[in-house]
């Protein structure tokens, strides 16, 4: 259910272009304060005036540098699903902003976001393929080598040994060590909360409580159940962009017009798409269906016939069945609600134009248990692929143009308010706040 990065590449030429563009950029580099600057000013406009933000915060290894310090790794970052570990004993690897991690469910029911970083010499416990054959207690699951089942986590340098709690139970050969306490060797444990089945990290423990910041979007998400959805689709993908570039594509609806006007622009045109106010820590946009594509989905559903098309969520309202949602949590969780499935994106930054991205789909339990699933499946993969390759195409040549010499601000669409509300995001953050901390909020664009 997965591919690799090299799938893909091989379709898509411009890739290694952006990649040496990025090398010899044309743009004058920027002090890290008059990048800041430039946000803060082009966030102080109203959204009738709003422009684009410099071309250098997609850019400058400075202000990369400054966003991990104080937005990505200070900010709540999703990097799981809770169906990717859904029993005691299952885990899943990743690295995030420098940090090899293990998200764990734990055999006391918790789960947990350990680093992987044994405390005896800094091995990796878990590197790629869990080590070397023999060498490990851990059984990959799903043909993929970053998830499996586990009793204990065995570093495979020294043998030591732990519990799924990250607590240290055996280090051979340790006895002669004076005044030794295994009690003070324990994995390193991140602050992490649930939220509807998503499970978060906060890498320097300092952000605000997940949930309290949102309980209006948890309401308007509650009929989807996503903590009992399934993660059935996931695909890798290596991007030579930045992860802003790729946060604002997703959220602004504009662009339906333009890289998907075979795809989506005929079912949710950009003219009719909406965003409601500003929220503190959350972005909400609507896709809404157009009229004939609205009916046709009333009589689809009707009719009850899902031998070539997935049925919808149980429970959801008729305003939920006629169009897609987009959410964005700052600063990097991206998520899309269709009628008969959600879309999540897991972000992985690496530097100013290097991005890791796994982009998924999950599915209500009852979908599953179709007879043709297999079908409906592939099907899914197919159209979750086709409009992404279309988006990485765009964000691509996005990346090359925030290099060039011919590169100058822009002017925003009423359509891209998204976007403004992300750039109103990060100048709060340079100000050490939050969105409508000190200003009152943008108000909806529909009553």
């Amino acid at each position: 259910m997965s591919s690799t990065p090299a799938q893909w590449k091989s379709t898509f030429e411009p890739l290694a272009f952006a990649r040496q563009l990025s090398t010899r950029t044309a743009q004058p580099p920027l002090p890290l304060a008059d990048i800041q600057r430039g946000i803060c000013e082009a966030a102080t406009r109203p959204l009738n005036r709003a422009t684009t933000l410099p071309a250098q915060a997609y850019t400058s290894e400075e202000f990369f540098a400054w966003e991990v310090t104080h937005v990505l790794r200070a900010g709540w970052q999703c990097v799981a699903h809770i169906s990717q570990v859904p029993s005691p004993g299952d885990f899943l690897n990743l690295d995030l902003l420098g940090e090899p991690l293990i998200v764990v469910h734990g055999k006391d029911a918790a789960i947990r976001v350990l680093s992987r970083v044994c405390p005896h010499r800094s091995m990796d416990i878990m590197p790629e393929g869990f080590g070397y054959d023999g060498h490990t207690l851990a059984e990959a699951r799903n043909g993929r080598p970053d998830c499996g089942h586990t009793r204990l986590f065995l570093c495979p340098y020294h043998a030591w040994t732990f519990e799924l709690d990250g607590h240290l139970k055996a280090c051979p050969e340790m006895h002669q060590a004076e005044d030794f306490c295994r009690d003070n060797f324990s994995l390193k444990t991140f602050r992490c909360e649930m939220w509807l089945g998503f499970i978060f990290v906060n890498l320097d423990g300092s952000a605000p409580p997940l949930a309290e910041g949102l309980t209006d979007m948890a309401a308007d998400l509650a009929a989807f159940q996503l903590d009992k959805m399934k993660l059935v689709i996931a695909r890798e993908w290596d991007c030579p962009f930045n992860w802003k570039v790729l946060a604002e594509n997703f959220m602004e609806s504009y662009h339906h017009l333009g890289i998907h006007h075979k795809t989506l622009q005929p079912m949710m045109p950009a003219r009719d798409t909406w965003t409601e106010q500003e929220r503190r820590h959350y972005v909400r946009a609507h896709l809404p269906y157009k009229d004939t594509v609205r009916d046709a989905y009333r009589a689809f559903e009707e009719k009850g016939d899902f031998s070539a098309a997935l049925p919808p969520v149980l429970g959801l309202s008729d305003r939920q069945k006629s169009e897609w949602g987009l959410f964005l949590i700052h600063p990097t969780f991206l998520l899309a609600t269709a009628p008969d499935r959600v879309i999540w994106y897991r972000l992985q930054p690496l530097g100013p134009d290097r991005l890791k991205l796994l982009t998924t789909t999950l599915l209500a339990p009852e979908a599953l248990e179709l007879p043709n699933f297999e079908q409906l499946h592939a099907l899914t993969t197919e159209q979750l692929t086709q409009f992404h390759l279309e988006d990485m195409e765009v964000c691509t040549a996005v990346q090359r143009g925030l290099y060039a010499s011919g590169w100058q601000p822009g002017r925003l669409s009423h359509l891209e308010m998204p976007v403004w509300l992300f750039h109103r995001y990060l100048a709060a953050r340079i100000r050490s706040m939050w969105p409508t901390d000190d200003y009152a909020a943008a108000p909806s664009q529909r009553a």
